[in-house]
């Protein structure tokens, strides 16, 4: 899509689901509805900057997505003059221009969230597919959050568009029995879409809101339809408690601000509330999964009144836990930050040694980041100069190359 202005960018990116959503309700084919509409946010990203948005812009997008679908069919029965469907194309046609009410108050999101998590398609299929229509992330952008190739990407998407065609799965939102099999896969994505938003993996920006704001807003729909879910609860407790600390996370200047610099009166006392007490009484209820442990860390951090009075062995602890739960090397890098910050750095670069010869995160920035990080608390400036010039190296997103590239110059400076 052409560069528009950023208000533009924002609401075609939120339209965009629910726009894919209604194609599909009308016209059935995934593939082909996705083309459609990328057509007509293509149209509107070219118009709408000089003629203005319309009164009703996803109406709009719906009808020139719908339209385009039309000449599609158009298109294919001319191609095969197949007589016996002009009839079909004629009912189609005439369903192109909705009546004034006909789409108020749909939102088929949550719908198209679900028909991309379905069984027949594999989780990481479907996790892909859905961050692509659902939360409208580039292959790239992907193919980074899964550490793959964006040649893998790309055909792991394409593989599950045709295993929706071929298994002619519907458009609906699935039965309590069916969604409680998808949910495992629609929270995963919901945390990915969030993590894209809070921490974008590429580009000049730190925080994409929209993405972050959008997977809030689903997770919040997913809970009221399941509020005794003790994990979506979860994982809406951490979306709350991570995100009330975004408007400290960057400087007067648009530097990064690590989380022990920042300033805590900053923070969305408001969501930390909601979070901490969405996380208390998940936790009295069930058994405890990965996201509200996630969420539990994250009221630790949030509830410190500052970064010295952060309780790292409460932290270390719910880690190890975690860790048990949900085989992450990330969680492990995670893990061997809160043994240092509690036992001393010596004890976190061991774990961090063990990871890196796994090989789980070879080649990932945030290793290197984190070894700098331990190596300068051990007294180690020059090994933590090269780790933070290879991990700024290694980096796709600006803000956090140059947070890098700051630190060894401080470093070098200090010797």
């Amino acid at each position: 899509m052409p560069s528009a202005p950023a208000a533009f960018e924002n609401l075609l990116r939120e339209l965009a689901p629910q726009v894919l959503g209604a194609v599909m309700r009308r016209f059935g084919d995934f593939a082909a509805a996705e083309d459609a509409v990328q057509e007509a946010l293509l149209a509107a990203a070219l118009q709408w900057p000089t003629d203005g948005v319309p009164d009703n812009p996803r109406g709009w997008l719906i009808h020139v997505a719908a339209r385009r679908m039309t000449d599609q069919v158009r298109s294919d029965f001319a191609r095969r003059q197949r007589e016996a469907f002009l009839f079909l194309y004629e009912v189609a046609d005439e369903a192109v221009e909705p009546a004034p009410d006909e789409d108020a108050g749909h939102d088929d999101t949550l719908a198209l969230l679900f028909m991309c998590c379905h069984p027949a398609l594999t989780t990481s299929s479907a996790i892909a597919l859905t961050l692509r229509a659902v939360g409208g992330l580039t292959t790239a952008e992907i193919a980074h959050a899964f550490l793959v190739p964006e040649a893998t990407l790309a055909q792991r998407i394409s593989r599950a568009k045709q295993a929706i065609r071929d298994s002619r799965i519907a458009f609906e939102l699935p039965g309590d029995g069916e969604r409680a099999q998808r949910l495992a896969a629609v929270l995963h994505v919901l945390y990915l879409i969030f993590s894209e938003g809070y921490t974008s993996s590429a580009g000049g920006r730190l925080h994409r809101t929209e993405l972050s704001d959008e997977a809030i807003r689903l997770t919040r729909v997913l809970h009221a339809m399941s509020p005794r879910d003790e994990e979506v609860a979860g994982l809406l407790a951490l979306m709350l408690l991570t995100d009330a600390r975004r408007p400290a996370r960057l400087g007067c200047a648009g530097e990064l601000v690590p989380l022990e610099q920042q300033d805590r009166t900053r923070w969305n006392q408001a969501a930390i509330r909601e979070g901490v007490a969405l996380v208390s009484a998940a936790l009295t209820h069930g058994s405890v999964g990965p996201y509200q442990l996630q969420a539990a860390i994250a009221a630790v951090h949030d509830e410190a009144a500052s970064s010295e009075e952060t309780d790292w062995a409460q932290i270390h602890a719910l880690y190890t836990v975690l860790l048990r739960l949900s085989d992450n090397p990330i969680v492990a890098l995670n893990h061997a930050v809160a043994a240092a910050m509690a036992y001393g750095p010596q004890a976190g670069i061991e774990l961090l040694d063990a990871l890196d010869a796994s090989g789980r995160l070879a080649g990932h920035h945030r290793l290197d980041a984190v070894r700098a990080h331990l190596l300068e608390r051990s007294g180690d400036r020059t090994g933590a100069i090269a780790c933070y010039l290879a991990a700024a190296a290694r980096t796709a997103s600006m803000p956090e190359r140059e947070y890098l590239a700051i630190q060894a110059a401080r470093l070098k400076a200090a010797r």
